[in-house]
């Protein structure tokens, strides 16, 4: 089979040639792009021509540059999400889920009128709460927009503003979904490192130097290391933002329900576009597609226009009955402490067998640092005696190995055990690698 010509004599005409061909079929996933070198004497153009137009498909994520293995078609890598099965495994230790003996039951549907076209886009009930407990944490200016959840709130809002290319500054590690958005959309993700207080200050200047257009943060209990921003580091964050009011910022709040921490908002005053996003799923269920998000109004205007804008105002009715439910508070803060609790019984059981993890103190994961060893083999050997957690590598871009292990639904007699398993796992995978001491 011959090989598929490209055409072109710009770097823009370059780049739409393979994007037809790849349209057609006639390159595929993994296939290798003539090198600059070859293309540039083929087509009879300058190699900064061929090199412009690769640069641009590789920045719209749809080739990929590897150092010995040349320009290659990229495939679609499907976005990793929690849930994750653990077939024959005792102990689900792995899917981020919340524990549903501890999820508030929803209320029926008595009292609730069909919606029309036409009719308002949030339920009056839905909104009055929001009045009076959410946008005060986001100011005077801010108006609220519903979203289908935290994931599709920071992706609209990304897609308002920003395109194919642009840098978006990251947590490393982050939430999972996070890293799978920002690809399939063709952003290009910058990590910040994140420490025991969240976002570093140093990180976020260095992803600002390198040009991001956006910033997307989680306040407090950070998915996968449970961190929170101190007051110091909140402010910290504020003065390099402040200093570029012109960079999207996204503040991902997903834990607020239930957090023992308090919210602390990154975004300066005199950010020209930002928006706070608060979800339901940690508190009311995965299945409950909801976010209110809260947002300056150049880019609420633009969620609004959008025709996928509209959320479902029988969805709108439930979490509004229980969001207003007198019994709401007292059951949410029974969740909070009870989460708290299983999370400390495991960082208290890693303690005790002398294995570090990432110190912080929110949220429904622990995030346990490995040295010297592979997290596959971790991983595995964990789940041939029972146990089920996630690899570190599935949340990060630059970090190291790692394993995260979801507290949710830990029972006390399991944390020790855990624990007890872990340390052995290392030791046994320590002293039968060949680096290790005779």
């Amino acid at each position: 089979m011959s090989e598929p010509t490209i055409t072109g004599d710009s770097a823009s005409a370059i780049a739409d040639s393979v994007r037809d061909l790849i349209a057609r079929g006639e390159l595929r996933p993994g296939d290798v792009l003539p090198s600059v070198r070859a293309l540039a004497v083929r087509r009879g153009v300058n190699r900064n021509t061929v090199a412009a137009g690769y640069a641009a498909l590789a920045a719209a994520g749809i080739v990929e540059t590897r150092r010995r293995g040349g320009t290659v078609v990229r495939a679609l890598v499907p976005v990793a999400g929690e849930g994750a099965p653990a077939p024959g495994v005792a102990v689900n230790l792995a899917d981020g889920n919340p524990d549903p003996a501890l999820l508030p039951a929803l209320p029926d549907l008595r009292g609730y009128s069909t919606v029309l076209y036409g009719s308002p886009g949030i339920d009056e009930g839905l909104g009055r709460w929001a009045e009076r407990h959410l946008l005060p944490d986001a100011g005077p200016d801010g108006a609220l927009v519903l979203t289908h959840g935290a994931v599709d709130a920071v992706e609209r809002v990304l897609s308002a503003h920003l395109t194919r290319g642009d840098a978006v500054a990251v947590e490393d590690p982050c939430f999972l979904s996070s890293i799978g958005t920002l690809r399939l959309n063709g952003y290009r993700p910058v990590p910040v490192p994140v420490d025991e207080h969240g976002m570093t200050t140093d990180g976020l200047r260095a992803a600002l130097r390198a040009g991001v257009r956006a910033v997307v943060c989680t306040p407090r209990a950070h998915n996968p290391t449970g961190a929170s921003l101190t007051a110091r580091r909140a402010e910290e964050l504020r003065a390099p933002l402040a200093a570029h009011p012109e960079v999207l910022v996204i503040e991902d709040d997903h834990f607020s329900a239930l957090a023992r921490t308090p919210y602390r908002r990154v975004t300066p005053v005199g950010t020209a576009r930002w928006a706070l996003v608060r979800s339901v799923s940690k508190f009311l269920g995965p299945d409950m597609r909801l976010a209110l998000t809260v947002c300056d109004r150049d880019t609420a205007d633009r969620l609004r226009a959008r025709p996928a804008g509209w959320v479902s105002h029988v969805l709108q009715h439930l979490v509004a009955g229980v969001l207003t439910d007198s019994a709401t508070p007292a059951r949410l803060d029974h969740a909070s402490r009870t989460y708290a609790d299983r999370r400390r019984s495991l960082t208290d059981a890693l303690t005790a067998h002398g294995l570090s993890w990432s110190e912080a103190a929110d949220g429904l994961n622990v995030w346990i640092p490995l040295t010297g060893v592979p997290e596959t083999a971790v991983v595995n050997a964990l789940a041939d005696h029972g146990w089920a957690v996630r690899p570190g590598s599935l949340f990060t871009l630059a970090h190291g190995p790692a394993i995260r292990v979801t507290t949710s639904t830990l029972l006390p007699e399991h944390a020790d055990a855990f624990a007890a398993r872990l340390a052995a796992t290392l030791a046994s995978i320590t002293s039968e690698s060949p680096c290790s001491p005779a």
